[in-house]
This record gives structure tokens, sequence and C-alpha cells, in this order.
């Protein structure tokens, strides 16, 4: 069988949601899909400082700005981390002026239409309202910004065709059907992965029962991520949680670093920021070497043009 075109997997997608079609959308990866952002030396961005608004904006500049990554009339998802019913001091979520600001920046590149979700852990109302992602989004007042609850009927069946673990699951359909995916997760401790970053963002666009990819969590976040392939990924470290991950809640294990990390490469993010803020091996993350290994992006920081701004 043929490789089929993004815009094809879309339409089947949406055939498949409007109960026009039975099968489950058949996904291919036409010639390496997911490593057509990779760059055997990536750009990546670092920046530290207080004013979060600002500093999305300025980890932007050297890659092009948000115009390299959302042309007029798109339609943008930001994705978040919402899963937790904590405030931004506990570090369980990606903080609101961070997600706010790369928003803002959407709409000022014409963007038709943003969207801000995550399928979460604790309950949907309060997670989102407590960790103040929610009410910072609403607060840009637009029109063409929606902060949405996850709708379980929206999720559909996706063949995984490359996956080494997975090759059947389900995505949530506005995450698919979108022109430009931002990856905006928070940089923490996780009891099972180790660490949670940009890679494991994408369980929250995806459906079933989560637990059951745990027994080989690396690969099968890897395989995810062959479907959902963001065109850009901002690590929120202005706060990492380093202990009791990823639920958090005990101040005592947080600490503020102030650092946004950005990049194209969704394996380089993890991997540096695994080096820089956790200070382990990239290698002895699964999820960054299964990632890696399926030729996902580069986790060598030697090979990486990293950027200070």
């Amino acid at each position: 069988m043929h490789n089929i075109s993004r815009r094809r997997f879309l339409q089947q997608v949406s055939a498949w949601s409007a109960g026009l079609a039975v099968a489950a959308p058949l996904f291919r990866i036409a010639p390496n899909r997911a490593m057509a952002a990779v760059d055997a030396a990536p750009m990546l961005t670092v920046g530290q400082g207080t004013d979060y608004v600002a500093l999305v904006a300025k980890v932007l500049e050297p890659l092009g700005g948000i115009g390299a990554f959302v042309k007029s009339g798109d339609r943008v998802v930001v994705k978040p981390n919402i899963g937790w019913d904590r405030t931004p001091q506990q570090a369980a979520n990606t903080h609101p002026d961070v997600v706010k600001a790369l928003v803002q920046l959407a709409l000022d590149a014409g963007a038709k239409k943003v969207s801000v979700f995550d399928r979460t852990c604790n309950d949907a109302r309060r997670s989102y309202a407590n960790s103040g992602i929610q009410p910072a989004v609403e607060s840009i007042g637009s029109d063409k910004v929606e902060c949405s609850f996850v709708d379980d009927r929206k999720f559909v069946p996706v063949r995984i065709e490359n996956g080494r673990s997975l090759n059947e699951w389900t995505f949530y359909k506005d995450a698919l059907d979108v022109d430009c995916y931002i990856n905006v997760p928070i940089a923490k401790h996780h009891s099972r992965a180790k660490l949670t970053l940009g890679l494991k963002n994408v369980m929250g666009v995806m459906g079933g029962k989560r637990g059951d990819i745990h027994p080989d969590l690396g690969q099968c976040i890897a395989d995810l991520n062959m479907v959902v392939a963001p065109k850009l990924t901002v690590i929120d470290a202005t706060r990492i949680l380093l202990r009791n991950g990823p639920t958090g809640g005990n101040l005592a294990d947080v600490e503020q670093r102030d650092t946004l990390i950005a990049s194209r490469d969704i394996v380089a993010t993890d991997a540096y920021a695994t080096h820089k803020l956790f200070n382990l091996d990239p290698r002895d993350i699964p999820a960054v070497t299964a990632a890696y290994d399926c030729g996902m992006g580069q986790m060598d920081l030697d090979k990486m043009n990293v950027v200070e701004v």
C-alpha cells in the first residue's frame, strides 16, 4: 500500500468523525514526515528572564520569529500541560504567561483560529482554572481564541504504520486537523518516565487508557509523536519540578529557573533540557532515546547549534 498525503489523511479523519467512514483512518508517514523538520545540527535557543511574555518572543527570534511557524489564515494549536489541579507556583502545569504569549504571537501573525486544550488527569474545570491557563488565554479577549475542554467524541482511531510498539491508537481530532501545532510542555520530574518534557506532552492528545502504554512507555511515546509532530516546541522551565512528579504539590520540590528552551527539533529540546536542567544523560530517558533511534531528531548536544538570548 502506498503512502498517503497529510491532506488525504485529514480528509479520512473528517469522514470518520462525521460517520461517513467505518474504518480507522490510515496514517502513513510520507517519506519521513516525522523527520521533516529534523536537521543534523538543529538550532536550539535558550533564554532567561523574569518577564516571561517578553522572553517567549526573544527565544523565537533566532528561529525566525513566530512568522516562521504561523502563517496568515492558519489554524493553530498551542498545546500546554494543563493536566493537574495545581497553581503555577507548584510547577505541575505550563506557566500561563508562556501560553498566553504564544497565543498572542500566533494571533499577531494572522492566525485564523488558535486552540488551547489538554486531556487532563485531574478534574478539567479545576485544572484549567487553577493552572491559570484558562483565565490567561481568555483575558486576550479574541473570538479567534478558544480554550476548550477535551470532548471525548472527538477522538479518532489512527494507524501508526512505522510504530515499533504501537500500530494504532486514538488521537484528538483537533490536534490533527490543524496547520500549526505548537508544543509547550513544562519541564518536570516524572515517576515512571523519569522526566516529562516535549515528547511526553503528546499524551494530552491521545485517547484510550493511557496507562496501557506504561510497560514500554519510552517507545510508545516516540510512536505517538510520529502522528503528532509539532512545528515548534517551547519547553517551559520558568519553574521546574525536581521531585514527586508529575503531580507535585510541595513547593519544596520546585526550583525557579526563569528559562525557556525552543527548537523545531523536539528531540533536541528534550535532550538539552534533560542535561542542562536536571543534570541527567539524555540516553537515560527512554522516550528521548527511542525517538532518536527512530530518526525523529538530534540528541547529541555537541551537534546542536545552541543560541543563548
